[in-house]
């Protein structure tokens, strides 16, 4: 065995790093492919992250060149600069079930980030806002949401084994139709609303999404950068994110809530694609792009991909808001069956205090890891 950091322009080992995991999960129905076109854009120099960042891509081989695990090891400046940290990531992470060979790949990558100057190593945590982030430690029976890592079930022994310790755990849960909701919540929502004066626009069109694009913006910024610990979003990450889902989105199922006509919660909803990118391999070409665009217009299944509020409102009854408009979106005609809140974090108590009053089954968890070097 031997682990090699690939070359962006050796077309063969960009091939194979992308090609892995489908080879690994072939007969794992639970996993949904990425779309390979946008990893392909990992190697690409004009792509975003590489405007603010490095990444190194690591093949562990065999005798006969055959991959058998892959790893990602990057360092985000703005993120380490906005957090005043030495903290790189680890992502992107595939072995069969050999511990030797995580630990070749992790030991490559430990050498990488002690050359970079960083101190510790946080992860699974992708280069991007819509990468997932974590890893399955609960609910390996159940299929990945569209965008949700999902892996082996051997992954959380070994990366303790390499010394890792848990950071925080991010629950998802699930809502569904038939779901026994409180009217106590629903008057309690109203009263908010009517007392404080919140207003949450319905949207029905693409152009109006686009048109609160900046308030979605400065909402993340404000309610999930620090707190969730990630960088704030530049006009490039919103640009990237808005490319990757905007021909996909239910308008209907992205809300703003404001205040004074000042924007104060955000939801970001739109119809999980999972089958079609399983259906079609993750390709775009030739046909690919068509069961995705067909799938996001028939698809039962809502992914709730962030719900925040600014902090001053938590306290206020606007989490409560939140979920109302959240179970409205399920609610709204016949299409959807339930709907999944992704990757909701443990930290976020005001989040999941609102959530205990209701009927959500939280069953997946995914856990974040990390060592100092």
């Amino acid at each position: 065995m031997k682990i090699i950091q690939i070359d962006k322009n050796d077309r063969k080992h960009r091939r194979a790093f992308i090609q892995f995991p489908f080879d690994l999960y072939r007969q794992t129905p639970q996993w949904v492919p990425p779309m390979q076109m946008e990893m392909r854009k990992l190697f690409r120099p004009d792509y975003a992250f590489y405007q603010y960042g490095e990444a190194a891509f690591l093949l562990a081989l065999d005798d006969d060149g055959q991959v058998l695990g892959r790893l990602t090891v990057a360092n985000n400046h703005r993120y380490n600069d906005f957090h005043k940290t030495r903290t790189a990531f680890f992502y992107y992470f595939e072995t069969v079930n050999d511990q030797a060979i995580a630990n070749a790949l992790f030991e490559h990558g430990f050498d990488w980030a002690r050359q970079q100057g960083l101190d510790q190593v946080l992860g699974p945590k992708g280069l991007t806002v819509l990468d997932g982030f974590g890893l399955l430690v609960i609910g390996f029976d159940h299929r990945a949401a569209f965008g949700q890592p999902y892996n082996k079930d051997y992954y959380p022994a070994m990366i303790e084994s390499l010394g890792f310790s848990k950071v925080k755990d991010i629950f998802t849960g699930r809502l569904d139709r038939d779901l026994k909701w409180p009217e106590k919540f629903t008057q309690a929502a109203n009263l908010v609303t009517e007392k404080i004066g919140f207003t949450a626009p319905e949207l029905h069109t693409k152009k109006e999404v686009r048109a609160v694009i900046e308030d979605f913006q400065m909402l993340y910024n404000e309610s999930l950068a620090g707190p969730a610990g990630n960088a704030p979003l530049t006009d490039e990450d919103m640009a990237n994110m808005v490319s990757q889902l905007l021909w996909i989105a239910d308008p209907r199922l992205v809300k703003i809530i404001y205040k004074n006509n000042q924007p104060v919660g955000w939801i970001l909803g739109y119809p999980d694609i999972g089958r079609a990118l399983q259906k079609c391999k993750g390709r775009l070409l030739p046909f690919g792009w068509l069961q995705i665009l067909l799938e996001s217009k028939r698809s039962k299944w809502i992914d709730f991909n962030g719900i925040g509020i600014i902090e001053k409102y938590q306290r206020l009854g606007g989490t409560a808001i939140l979920y109302s408009e959240v179970y409205k979106s399920v609610m709204k005609d016949d299409r959807y069956i339930h709907g999944e809140m992704l990757q909701m974090r443990e930290e976020n108590i005001h989040i999941l205090l609102e959530a205990s009053n209701l009927d959500i089954d939280f069953y997946k968890t995914h856990r974040q890891y990390e060592r100092k070097l």
